[in-house]
């Protein structure tokens, strides 16, 4: 159980979540502590360069994708790191808005 489990949950039930994570991986994009607001998808829509609600590894992030081959998605920080590749099933929900 990450620090998204039960942000997953609901997205998987069909929820808009928000939420305010911490950490300065996404820097430029989502500085810690702002409001997101992330909603469940159709892979089909997702594009490079979107925010995901993910998990790579067995760790949740919310990052961005940076390559799609196929149905798999690469997934990486804004500062250049890169956590992997996953299919479309670790992928619970886009970014539709940050705030303040």
């Amino acid at each position: 159980m990450g620090w998204a489990t039960n942000y997953i949950t609901q997205l998987q039930q069909g929820k808009t979540v928000s939420f305010r994570p911490r950490g300065g991986s996404m820097t430029g994009r989502i500085e810690s502590g702002q409001l997101c607001t992330v909603a469940p998808i159709g892979v089909a829509t997702l594009a490079v360069g979107d925010i995901v609600l993910c998990r790579v590894h067995g760790s949740e992030y919310i990052h961005l994708i940076k390559a799609i081959q196929d149905q798999r998605f690469q997934i990486g920080n804004n500062r250049g790191g890169i956590n992997g590749w996953v299919g479309a099933n670790s992928i619970f929900g886009k970014c539709i808005s940050i705030e303040p």
